[in-house]
């Protein structure tokens, strides 16, 4: 039994280097169980770097990540996911020449316990792996609400609603770890606000550890447990979303940025 008081996911010094680029520089965190840690910081400061490192995109230059105790660095990208880690990405990964639920029942795939042989004749394991995998998918459909839309082609859907398919998909591969790639861009204040409840009942209501990059400031310190920034590949300040933003390095990584400014001097007011 997994010791609920150690931390999910540990970073450790870790570094990334494209040729002359040093784009993660000695960067060290840890996700405790149970909780929304949130990657903040301008464009090019290193955030969803850290996510394909977690991923397996990329490998750590230096530096060491484990996940459970297991060493990442070691895995193969494909299997990242068996180990109980899903990710949303910035643009939006769907199969749009399917159904909804068919794109959630891809997401359960890694879950399916029946050799090939067992698929090929639909035997009595097979048929209750499909049926595990569609209770699965119908409960995330019930929690984000994706009731009217579970036999639409992705194709014909609005933007906001391709995000939730997205986040829906995850989902169904029953993740520990839940890697949220700027939810909330592209969204519209409405959705983006449907996206802070369903973050909040991800993680109150599934127990699912949401590990996630943002810049919308009001969604950051509506979900938030913790707070990392970061700046040049560099850990800036770390804490609470209000001792964050209020931090005089995180306030000078955003001059420049003018609604970004606006936006922590409002939350952290």
């Amino acid at each position: 039994m997994s010791d609920v008081a150690s931390p999910l996911l540990v970073a450790r010094d870790l570094s990334v280097r494209f040729g002359g680029v040093l784009a993660v520089n000695k960067v060290s965190f840890e996700v405790r169980r149970g909780e929304v840690f949130t990657l903040i910081g301008p464009n090019g400061a290193g955030k969803t770097t850290v996510f394909n490192l977690i991923s397996r995109i990329y490998t750590a230059t230096t530096g060491s990540l484990h996940f459970e105790g297991v060493l990442l660095g070691d895995q193969a990208p494909h299997a990242i996911a068996a180990l109980g880690i899903a990710r949303t990405f910035q643009n939006i990964e769907l199969f749009e020449n399917a159904t909804v639920l068919q794109n959630l029942l891809i997401g359960n795939h890694i879950h399916r316990g029946a050799g090939f042989w067992s698929n090929l004749f639909f035997t009595g394991a097979s048929r209750q792996a499909e049926l595990a995998a569609r209770l699965r998918a119908e409960e995330v459909i019930d929690l984000l609400d994706l009731q009217p839309y579970r036999d639409s082609f992705v194709a014909g859907l609005p933007y906001g609603k391709r995000k939730v398919v997205e986040l829906a998909r995850a989902l169904c591969t029953r993740p520990k770890l839940l890697l949220l790639d700027e939810p909330s861009s592209g969204l519209n204040v409405e959705e983006t606000e449907d996206m802070a409840w369903w973050i909040q009942d991800i993680k109150n209501e599934l127990g699912i550890t949401v590990l996630m990059v943002e810049h919308d400031m009001s969604l950051v310190s509506r979900v938030s447990d913790r707070v990392l920034a970061m700046n040049q590949g560099e850990v800036l300040a770390m804490g609470s979303p209000a001792q964050v933003q209020s931090h005089p390095g995180v306030i000078e990584a955003y001059l420049g940025a003018a609604d970004d400014v606006a936006s922590l001097r409002r939350v952290a007011a």
